[in-house]
């Protein structure tokens, strides 16, 4: 089953960043989603924000 949900630790994958960062990463984008805290995360969301192709993220973390 490909994953929908994105965490800190894959978000630093993702970026090239370390955990703190890239948690820090997600907080803003929560915010500017208006999404509360502790919820899932979308992988569609993060690849908005961050102008990243999402079936190249599918990709990347489904292939682990």
């Amino acid at each position: 089953m490909p994953q929908v949900c994105i965490c800190p630790k894959e978000a630093a994958q993702l970026t090239g960043t370390k955990y703190g960062p890239a948690k820090v990463l997600l907080q803003r984008i929560r915010a500017e989603l208006n999404k509360p805290a502790r919820v899932y995360f979308s992988l569609a969301g993060f690849c908005q924000y961050t102008h990243l192709p999402e079936k190249d993220v599918s990709c990347a973390l489904n292939t682990r």
